[in-house]
């Protein structure tokens, strides 16, 4: 039992992992100016998305074990505004709050899961709670993605299989196996595969 829970602790910490850096070969891809563009009027920016995780991955995972995942202090409702341009700062945020989840996730132990912890006052097993957060950062991931892609049109470097190269990227991944080099991280086979094909 304790192998298991170690490999699913292991593969959920990947998995966040294979997440922020999605994210973040994105939004290498963008301009400022487009960084902070949204859409529209009721759409979320680049720069919001990222201001919005690291303000939940700091309220979730810290103390984690300990205290409700949404902390008195944090203040949600300012996560969804921008008040000043400056990515650098909302980029230092996003690593200093993404470390605070690894080192916790890290730190757990298999008796730790045997524990519950809670989310706004609602009590959830750590996989549920570790589950509930991944898929809560893959939605807004996909948003980051979504948005840059589309400032970025033509010029966009994919991050996923290109089109129509679906039985390349098997034979790629076949290839890579037989060499004693499989993917890593989750999401990596295509990353691997676009870099490899440049």
């Amino acid at each position: 039992m304790v192998e298991v829970i170690e490999n699913y602790r292991d593969s959920a910490f990947e998995t966040f992992r294979a997440y922020k850096k999605l994210a973040e070969k994105a939004m290498i891809q963008v301009s400022d100016e487009d960084f902070f563009r949204p859409l529209c009027e009721e759409s979320n920016s680049i720069a919001v998305n990222v201001k919005h995780i690291s303000g939940n991955l700091e309220s979730r995972f810290t103390d984690f074990l300990t205290s409700d995942g949404e902390k008195p202090d944090r203040d949600r409702d300012s996560e969804f505004i921008i008040d000043e341009n400056a990515r650098d700062r909302l980029m230092e945020r996003w690593e200093y709050a993404w470390n605070i989840l690894f080192d916790t996730i890290e730190s757990l132990t298999a008796d730790d899961f045997r524990k519950n912890v809670t989310v706004r006052g609602e009590s959830h097993t750590i996989a549920e709670a570790l589950n509930r957060q991944l898929t809560h950062y893959a939605y807004h991931i996909g948003q980051i993605v979504f948005l840059a892609k589309h400032f970025r049109s033509a010029n966009w470097k994919t991050l996923s299989v290109p089109r129509n190269r679906s039985a390349e990227f098997n034979e790629f991944l076949k290839k890579q196996r037989e060499d004693g080099k499989p993917p890593g991280l989750p999401l990596e086979g295509p990353l691997k595969f676009a870099n490899f094909k440049k």
